[in-house]
């Protein structure tokens, strides 16, 4: 970009900036991938004026953390690859956790010490929900490599700052678990660093593949050595490696964390198997039949929607109840993509739903399944039995089972739509088929309190039935 280019993009980021210091609509906005950082770091609560990233990590626990890390083996070259560019040219090298937790820096003292003053050190966050927009927070949430021009920052106080960033993925795992980023306090960065940088994190993740074959081999080597080879061979993070030569679990099954021997597991296809520990791995056998336990979901009405599964109701936040509903309408799965758009149209974001989704699997475990996300277990939900009593001929068991709208606060086009068509039929329904009793009941939701029709066939009840004096009393007020 040149500098002529710069100073214009300089003048709108600067008028974008006024704008949301001021609560004005913006005149002009940044580019797209700026603008939805800008829009989700704000959504978090972050101050433009801000100073400086948390420190999450007492500095005393740094050691073990990095340690422990699955990257810590690949210092080195990330260092040899990095580091010595970023101190030749004025900037230092980053590498943070998945979560944007720095732990690990090189390059040019002079901008380390720049960077202490705004946090970008060893045990300091920089997700987008802590700082907004910068490079490795942004390529994070996006999950993808980044440029960050200095005034494309939210905060001011980074604004002397441009950074390049990319984040890692574990092969092993699927998961991001850290980022390589290049910042410094130049008003723009080298074109190719932001390439380099990815360059340098797919080497990263070419290794970590190489180190996981190994690690595939050794453990497959002593499953062969068993007799009869039982069971099924799954990686500690549940990679299916051996044993299940038709690909029916797929390529992973989700084993969760801090399991017992002989952990029932559901599979994808609804049978239950055990899982064994062995050797840094798990065996996993098939265990006798038995029914799996449904999830039970209760989404209608006004309350706070609750979902029952195994050991008692969960309340759900809206998201939860919304992702719940739509897997409960496609049985078939969704992918990411296709929750982020049933959810929030073209402006959603897979990344927000697998990050969701992630959470939701930690309440409900093995009831939610992956590639595509779907339920894996049998549903027992108050708006699909609203829907089969539509079919029958027992308004007054409609009128009991009915409490309200789907998801009321739910802006969601496809529960919308859905919530709409329920009511709709359910009112049809019950003024074609039912009587008083059921109009009542009716009358008691949302829709029904001030549905002008129900309330005038309530009306014209005899004036001793103490519905008939309620309902003029509404059609009055």
């Amino acid at each position: 970009m040149s500098y002529a280019h710069l100073n214009a993009y300089s003048r709108l980021l600067r008028g974008a900036h006024e704008a949301v210091a001021t609560g004005r609509a913006w005149p002009e906005s940044p580019r797209r991938l700026i603008k939805a950082s800008w829009r989700r770091s704000l959504d978090a609560g972050i101050d433009p004026e801000g100073t400086s990233a948390p420190l999450v990590c007492d500095p005393t626990s740094m050691r073990d953390i990095r340690d422990t890390h699955p990257l810590q083996p690949l210092l080195p070259l990330l260092a040899q690859t990095l580091s010595g560019m970023a101190d030749e040219t004025g900037h230092i090298m980053i590498v943070t956790d998945g979560d944007g937790r720095v732990l690990w820096r090189e390059g040019n003292r002079t901008v380390m010490r720049h960077a202490d003053r705004i946090g970008l050190a060893d045990g300091h966050q920089w997700g987008e929900h802590d700082v907004g927009t910068n490079g490795i927070g942004t390529a994070l949430a996006t999950g993808r490599p980044v440029h960050v021009y200095s005034e494309e920052h939210l905060m001011r106080v980074l604004h002397i700052w441009s950074c390049s960033a990319a984040p890692i993925t574990d092969p092993d795992s699927g998961r991001v678990i850290g980022c390589v980023d290049v910042s410094g306090t130049a008003r723009s960065l080298h074109p190719a660093t932001v390439a380099l940088v990815a360059a340098t994190a797919k080497l990263a993740e070419t290794q970590l593949a190489l180190r996981m074959h190994e690690r595939d081999e050794r453990l497959r080597r002593r499953y062969e050595s068993l007799r009869g080879r039982p069971g099924i061979l799954l990686s500690a993070t549940g990679r299916v490696i051996s044993g299940d030569p038709a690909g029916d679990l797929g390529e992973r099954v989700h084993v969760g964390e801090r399991l017992s021997p002989g952990h029932r597991l559901l599979l994808r296809d609804g049978t239950v198997a055990h899982l064994e520990p062995f050797s840094g791995g798990y065996l996993l056998h098939p265990a006798p039949s038995a029914a799996p336990q449904p999830l039970t979901l209760s989404l209608l009405g006004e309350g706070i929607p609750t979902a029952s599964y195994g050991d008692g109701d969960r309340p759900l936040s809206l998201r939860h109840a919304e992702l719940l509903a739509l897997l409960t309408l496609h049985p078939h799965g969704l992918t990411a993509e296709q929750l982020s758009f049933h959810l929030y149209g073209d402006a959603g974001n897979p990344v927000t739903i697998r990050a969701e989704i992630h959470r939701l699997r930690a309440q409900l475990g093995e009831a939610i399944a992956a590639k595509p996300y779907r339920l894996a277990c049998p549903v027992e939900a108050d708006f699909l039995k609203v829907r089969h009593l539509l079919s029958s001929d027992d308004p007054a068991a409609l009128a009991r089972a009915y409490p309200g709208p789907l998801l009321p606060r739910s802006e969601s086009p496809e529960i919308r739509r859905e919530r709409d068509e329920l009511e709709a039929q359910v009112r049809a329904f019950l003024l074609r088929r039912g009587g008083p009793d059921e109009w009542w009941v009716y009358a008691q939701t949302c829709n029904g309190r001030d549905d002008y029709e129900v309330l005038e066939r309530l009306a014209a009840l005899p004036p001793t039935d103490l519905r008939s004096a309620a309902a003029r009393s509404r059609l009055l007020s």
